[in-house]
Parts: structure tokens; sequence; C-alpha cells
């Protein structure tokens, strides 16, 4: 039976293993609601993540009360919209490669190997995120699941994917138990992308967001490596937050300017 420490010091009890949206909608609905993540035992995790034993639970919600949002908030939203983004870009070029895309203090970025005939340039941007906003407008839930490494190795072998399979690998050498993957919607069916996560619940919850600029990279930062597409976004709780952002972004290239 599984006691829930919060971060005010009270204690709930559960008969049976609990997820932190479980017991956010044990506290009331408006936070159920407002909830997108939880810390469990200081580890940022999905809300869907199940509590077997005791632990301490801090909820995170997208907005503070001042409109504001918590570092580990933006994290979560960031990351999810980074998944976004990469999706958006497959449909925009079906043959683009994805690498690695982690969330940042002002953003997020995806690494992507496109074909030398088809490069990702600044007139796509409007495509991308035309792709983005409807999949965030469906509100597809980010599903997590996990394979075993012989599992997960085989079926990324078998989509011939040799970033993803060098991804997997690493994660199985430093000690990964087990692969997991988000698929935004239904595995099987919907996009999904290999990952460690957390994740929003859903991709209704990015709110503001855009497609920000390309740089070069390389795989594994090794210039004899292959070269690859930086694509960097950003992403936020409410779309004052990113305006906010934005503003500050142009004044300080006035300030460069002058």
């Amino acid at each position: 039976m599984p006691r829930i420490t919060l971060p005010d010091g009270s204690v709930r009890a559960f008969a049976h293993p609990v997820t932190a949206a479980e017991v956010a909608a044990d506290i009331g609905p408006g936070l159920a609601k407002a909830a997108i993540g939880a810390r469990i035992n200081g580890a940022l995790s999905d809300l869907s993540t199940p509590i077997e034993a005791d632990a301490e639970l801090a909820l995170i919600t997208a907005k503070n009360r001042d409109g504001s949002s918590e570092p580990d908030a933006l994290t979560l939203i960031r990351h999810s919209c980074a998944h976004v983004m990469a999706e958006a870009i497959q449909r925009v070029v079906p043959e683009a490669q994805l690498v690695y895309g982690p969330p940042t203090d002002s953003g997020f970025y995806y690494d992507i190997a496109f074909p030398a005939e088809r490069p990702l340039s600044t007139t796509d941007f409007e495509a991308v995120e035309a792709e983005i906003q409807k999949i965030i407008n469906e509100d597809r839930p980010f599903t997590r699941y996990e394979l075993s490494p012989e599992e997960g190795l085989a079926k990324l072998q078998a989509e011939g994917s040799k970033y993803k399979l060098d991804n997997a690998e690493r994660a199985i050498a430093a000690g990964s138990a087990a692969l997991s993957w988000y698929a935004t919607g239904t595995p099987g069916q919907h996009w999904e992308d290999l990952c460690r996560g957390p994740h929003v619940p859903s991709t209704g919850h990015i709110a503001a967001f855009q497609v920000m600029s390309l740089a070069s990279s390389y795989w594994h930062g090794d210039a004899d490596s292959d070269r690859l597409t930086r694509v960097y976004g950003t992403a936020f709780a409410h779309k004052k937050q990113l305006a906010d952002h934005l503003h500050l972004i142009e004044e300080a290239k006035k300030r460069d300017h002058r």
C-alpha cells in the first residue's frame, strides 16, 4: 500500500499501486486537469508512471497562478514539442531520418539527416508549423511503451535507422534494462519515437510554439561523421510567454546591431 508524501508534508495512502495522475485526481479535479507531469522521488516523470511503493511526489502544472511556468513544466512542454516538430517534419520531408531531439533552456532542437536532394530550408517553416498545429489540435496522448533490449534492437534494425539503433545501443551499454518509445497516439497506428521521456499527457498541452532556425551539426559532434541539420524551436505554456520571449530576442538583436 503506497504512501504518497506531498511537498506540504501531507500523506495520502492508497490500497494499490497508483499513478501521479490518479494522485492528482484524488486531490481534486482542478489539479487533475492542470497537472502535466510529476517528480517522483526527485525524478521528472510522466503522470502515467506507476508508483508501487512509498514515494515523495510533487505534481507539475503548466502555469503558476501568476502565469509563469516552472523550469520542469517548460522542460516537459519543450521535449514534447520536439517530438511533435519531428513528426511534422517527417510529414513535410518523409525521407528525413531522426537522430535525437532534447529540450534546452530556451527551447529545443532536433538533429535530423535530410537527403541531399531534399534539405530542409527556412521556406519550409510555415508548412512544418501548420503540421505541428494539426497534431496539437488532435490532442493525441503521448503513450509510452517498453521493449526488452533484444526486441527493441530487432525493431530498430527492421526499421533501418542507424541513428536510432546507435541511440539504443548506447542506452543499453549505459545499463538500460529496457528500451522505451513514445507514440503520439496509439502505438502501431501513430507516429512514434525511441525516447526515455518524460512528456506531457497529450499534444494539446503545447499551447505556444515556433520553429526558430536551422544550423549544421555532426553526428556525435564528429566533423568526420555524418553531417546533420539541427532544427531549433521553442515552446511555452501560453502565447504571452512566447510573445515575450520573441520580443526579448528582437531587442537583443537591436542591441547587437547598435
